[in-house]
C-alpha cells in the first residue's frame, strides 16, 4: 500500500480469501493507511485473477483506468511510468512484462502487442499468428486496464484473467509494458530470503 501511495495512490479494492478477518483487522488497525480501501471478499471461494475481477466490477467500472496487483509478488515497478504507457497507447490492458526466467512466457511482436503464449518446459504454445520474431517475455503480475474490459470478458466463476487475455489477442490490441525492474515471487519461501534484501 505504501509503494502505491507513493505514487499518488489512494484508493484500494483488496481481494481477501485466506486469512481475510487478519488483512481487515491488519487495515482498520492501521486506518487503512490513509486510504480508501475496499475489500471484495472472497471468503466462500478464491476466484482467480479473471473471476475475481468480475466480482469487484461494482468497485472497478467508473469510466476510469485501474491497476491490477497480484498478492504474491514484491516490485519496484514505477508505476506512473506504466500508467503512462498505457494512457499513450490507449488500448484498454497493458501487461508490465520483463526479460527473466519463467516457466510461462507471453510472447509479442515489434509493437509489443500480444500475439501468443508459451509453455517453455512442455512447448504448448497458443498464437494469434505465426512467426518467429517474437520476443518472449515473463508476465510481472502488474497491469493497468480500462474498464471496457468488463464488455469483453466472456467466462463467469472461477477463472484466470491471462485466459481471457489469450482469447482476446484474436481481436484486441493487449500491449506490454518492459520494465527491469525487481520482481520477486513471495509466494515461494526461498523467495523470503532475496525479499528481505531489497525491501526493508
Amino acid at each position: 500500500i505504501n509503494y502505491l501511495k507513493s505514487f499518488g495512490i489512494k484508493d484500494f479494492v483488496i481481494n481477501v480469501h485466506h486469512f481475510g478477518d487478519q488483512i481487515i483487522d491488519f487495515l482498520k488497525k492501521n486506518n487503512n493507511f490513509g486510504c480508501n480501501i475496499e475489500i471484495s471478499d472472497e471468503t466462500k471461494e478464491l476466484l482467480e485473477t479473471g473471476g475475481g475481477l468480475i466480482f469487484a466490477r461494482k468497485f472497478l467500472d467508473h469510466g476510469e483506468d485501474f491497476l491490477i496487483i497480484n498478492a504474491d509478488i514484491l516490485t519496484n515497478i514505477n508505476i506512473n511510468t506504466l500508467i503512462e504507457y498505457h494512457k499513450k497507447i490507449k488500448y484498454f490492458a497493458t501487461l508490465a512484462v520483463s526479460d527473466r526466467e519463467s516457466s510461462r512466457k507471453l510472447l509479442f511482436n515489434d509493437e509489443m502487442v500480444l500475439r501468443g503464449w508459451l509453455n517453455v518446459q512442455t512447448g504448448e504454445q497458443r498464437l494469434a499468428e505465426f512467426n518467429k520474431g517474437f520476443k518472449a517475455l515473463a508476465f510481472s503480475g502488474v497491469h493497468c486496464i480500462n474498464p471496457v474490459i468488463f464488455q469483453k470478458i466472456k467466462r463467469t466463476g472461477k477463472f484466470s484473467v491471462m485466459e481471457e487475455y489469450l482469447d482476446m489477442m484474436q481481436t484486441e490490441h493487449i500491449h506490454g509494458f518492459v520494465h527491469d525492474s525487481i520482481l520477486i515471487d513471495v509466494g515461494r519461501p526461498e523467495s523470503v530470503i532475496e525479499a528481505e534484501k531489497h525491501f526493508k
